[in-house]
């Protein structure tokens, strides 16, 4: 039998520890982000660079800088992030870098997480980060990478659809924005996503799929 004087420093220790712990939970992907920060600490990237950030999609383009040979890339997507996670993340992974453009892939997670999530809201979203960057860096150049039609996630295709059009929409509105359509080039001629393009997972790409982005992608990278 515990005695109540153990038992009450073991109560009070394990206390402790979910409080510890909490924080860490509350703040997704903070491991990648610290591993960017130690990265950064070796070997800070080139001033002047294009900076891709945003979620997986980017982060397992670990080719990408081999893919733009002629473009220093620095790759700053990570884990299945959304819009709101880039937009607390900023001060980490987007301002320290003082690129040449920003060139943005998210909101597809936003979309997949849950149904309360419209294309409004993704729109509100993006808004919000592109005004934050537009604040801190007013002469960079932003693109956004169109959310692709992922089979996996078929169902969202109304609400991808309608994001889409409403970020495009507002960027022709700015100066010094590119609307990057890879959607269009991504499904078939019912309008469904292609298959083919996908690894096993039906959600993330494969090597045709990232041929497809480099095509679409490279026209619209800042030229030194």
């Amino acid at each position: 039998m515990i005695k109540k004087p153990v038992l009450s420093s073991l109560i009070i220790y394990f206390l402790s520890a979910i409080i510890f712990i909490l924080p860490a939970k509350a703040q997704p992907f903070i491991g990648e982000i610290a591993a960017f920060k130690k990265q950064d600490s070796v070997k800070m990237p080139p001033k002047n660079a294009i900076l891709f950030v945003g979620s997986s999609s980017f982060r397992m383009w670990t080719n990408v800088q081999e893919d733009f040979p002629m473009y220093s890339i620095i790759n700053r997507g990570f884990g299945g992030s959304s819009l709101t996670d880039v937009i607390r993340f900023a001060d980490q992974v987007i301002f320290p870098y003082q690129p040449a453009q920003v060139v943005i892939y998210c909101g597809e997670n936003d979309l997949a997480s849950s149904d309360t999530v419209s294309a409004q809201i993704v729109f509100d979203r993006f808004q919000q980060l592109f005004s934050l960057i537009r604040k801190q860096m007013p002469e960079t150049p932003i693109a956004f990478v169109s959310i692709k039609p992922s089979p996996s996630r078929e169902h969202l295709l109304q609400k991808v659809i309608t994001a889409n059009e409403l970020i495009k929409t507002f960027l022709k509105k700015q100066t010094k924005t590119a609307y990057i359509d890879v959607f269009s080039a991504m499904i078939d001629e019912q309008g469904k996503p292609k298959p083919e393009l996908f690894i096993d997972d039906r959600l993330h790409m494969n090597k045709k799929g990232y041929a497809i982005w480099l095509q679409v992608i490279e026209p619209h990278l800042i030229k030194k």
